[in-house]
């Protein structure tokens, strides 16, 4: 990017492409924006499901799963593993990639891992005011945080017992606009 006095960009289409692009009007460069990477993991143990109670906007107060934004030189199931310890200090094992949701309103592609608890001591990180171990029935639905959280215990439920699976997407008819 060309940070000299006077460099400025604008929208235009650049040479060779068809979307409009933030393009330097000084060097040519492209700015190009792409859509965020969110890893994280529907996390067992002993039947029962992790959930953390966000402390942050968006949604604060409401419960989730361990997720976050894949952060530079890690692997998804790396980052995956980090939300969950950031989160609630929860170690986990990766079982398997479970569920890859494309949510474009927010341009953000969500990577959902199957995973294990190593060690039920858990407590809430710097982003959780609660975390949690739910029997399926004690999940508090009302109070979920994302439709993608829902989406990903749904097809948790589905791959019980399965050890070779598909990774499951957007349910039908949800284009993850919400």
């Amino acid at each position: 990017m060309d940070r000299r006095p006077g460099s400025a960009f604008v929208k235009r289409i650049p040479e060779g492409d068809t979307r409009s692009r933030l393009v330097c009007d000084t060097c040519g460069f492209v700015r190009y924006e792409n859509p965020k990477i969110v890893v994280g993991s529907v996390v067992a143990h002993e039947g029962r499901i992790l959930l953390c109670r966000r402390a942050i906007d968006p949604r604060s107060g409401f419960w989730t799963l361990p997720a976050g934004y894949l952060e530079l030189n890690e692997t998804a199931a790396e980052g995956a593993a980090r939300e969950a310890y950031e989160e609630a200090t929860a170690r986990i094992e990766i079982d398997r990639l479970l569920a890859v949701y494309s949510i474009p309103r927010i341009s953000q592609v969500q990577l959902i891992y199957r995973a294990g608890l190593l060690d039920p001591d858990i407590k809430p990180g710097p982003e959780s005011t609660e975390v949690g171990l739910f029997e399926w029935e004690e999940i508090p639905w009302k109070e979920i945080a994302f439709p993608s959280a829902r989406w990903a215990l749904g097809h948790f439920r589905e791959t019980l017992g399965l050890h070779d699976f598909a990774p499951r997407g957007n349910p039908p008819g949800e284009l993850g606009n919400y």
